[in-house]
Order: C-alpha cells, then sequence, then structure tokens
C-alpha cells in the first residue's frame, strides 16, 4: 500500500476533494467502494484520504476502474473508465497535497453509480477460435470471452470483403473474478464474406451475441 498523506502535506493545488474529486469517484468507483459494496469505502473524505496515492498510482495505471476492454478499440455499454483528463484530475489532486475544501459544497446526496449494461438477448451466438470466414451477414450487438485465464488477453477484429478492417475488441490482463459481456453501443454490422480473426491463449475463444 502506498503511504499515507497527512495534514502536514503541503496544498498546491485548488482541486478539492468536496467539489471535482468527491464527484469523480461517486461515479466512478462508489459503485463498489461504499459501505456494504464489494471493497472498502471511499464515499468519504476520511475514508479517501489515506488512500490517495495508492488511488493515484491505480487509475494511472488504468487497474482501477477495473475494466478489460482497451480504449479507442470498440465502444460499449456500461464503461467505467476514466477519461485522460479525469485522471489528470486526480493526479493533480494527489501531488497538490489531496485538500479536502469546503463540506458545504459536497452533493446532498451520494449519486447512482454509473448504469449497468441493458440486458443483452442474442438471437446468434457464434464461437471463434482463430479465424473463421462468414457465410452470411450478421450484426454484432455485443462480445463474450470464453475460456480466458486470470491476466491473459484476447483481441479480435474482422476484415471485409472490401479489405475494410473493423477492430471488435482488445481485452488486456482479463480478470476471471469480474466476468462479463460486454455489449456494444452499436452493433457492428459485418457482410457475408468477412473473415473474423481473433487471437488469444490455447483453449480460449470469443463468442459473437448477434441478430
Amino acid at each position: 500500500m502506498a503511504a499515507p498523506l497527512f495534514a502536514h502535506d503541503a496544498i498546491t493545488t485548488k482541486l478539492t476533494w468536496t467539489q471535482e474529486i468527491s464527484r469523480l469517484v461517486y461515479r466512478h468507483c462508489a459503485g463498489c467502494h461504499r459501505e456494504s459494496g464489494a471493497a472498502f469505502s471511499l464515499t468519504t473524505y476520511d475514508d479517501a484520504r489515506p488512500w490517495a496515492k495508492a488511488i493515484r498510482d491505480e487509475v494511472l495505471g488504468r487497474r482501477m476502474p477495473p475494466w478489460g476492454p482497451v480504449k479507442g478499440v470498440g465502444e460499449f455499454h456500461g464503461d467505467p473508465s476514466l477519461s485522460l483528463p479525469e485522471i489528470d484530475l486526480f493526479v493533480a489532486w494527489v501531488e497538490g497535497g489531496a485538500p479536502e475544501g469546503d463540506p458545504a459544497l459536497l452533493p446532498s446526496r451520494l449519486p447512482n453509480p454509473l448504469p449497468a449494461s441493458p440486458a443483452l438477448v442474442a438471437r446468434q451466438k457464434l464461437e471463434v477460435s482463430g479465424e473463421i470466414t462468414l457465410t452470411g451477414a450478421i450484426s454484432i450487438l455485443g462480445l463474450r470471452p470464453h475460456g480466458l485465464a486470470d491476466r491473459q488477453s484476447l483481441e479480435a477484429w474482422a476484415t471485409k470483403p472490401n479489405g475494410e478492417i473493423e477492430r471488435l475488441i482488445w481485452l488486456k490482463d482479463s480478470r476471471v473474478a469480474w466476468p462479463r459481456d460486454y455489449r456494444l453501443r452499436r452493433p457492428v454490422r459485418l457482410p457475408r464474406g468477412t473473415r473474423i480473426h481473433v487471437t488469444a491463449p490455447a483453449g480460449a475463444s470469443l463468442v459473437l451475441l448477434a441478430e
């Protein structure tokens, strides 16, 4: 665990817990890090302050909030990960002494965390390991990793008959403890003759959830 911050740390930032940082934590972290949640609470300043440097390191390494797909490859519902400007806010707050700010500026209640992904109902389930060529057109609604061990990675893309490349997903350091389907924000429509490629460890595959 990183060394905690103490009251004598110099304050060199105008960012505060009560304004910017609490809102980021409530939106991206409090789904798990709350009383009776899956992990220790970070919902108050007193809860979060001893962990400030650890929080900085985890968000910089994109280990928290936990999310498998690499940014920029596919767009998915329920993505809790932080944007680069949000990561910069965390870093600047911690390195500026992690001040609390005026408690009167806190939200009046703990906001709801990011909503869960909508239920995914697929008419077709096509499991791919290696490479296949589609014998008919499909619309991919979501993707389900299968058989990945902890910390393994998987990448999938489609090559359309006209040569266009559609990157579907890149899962990096998958966590067995957090299994999920990855529902696409918009269906990916692939014509007949499209080649789908999956690179994954032996025994692992990707299930295309399609209509």
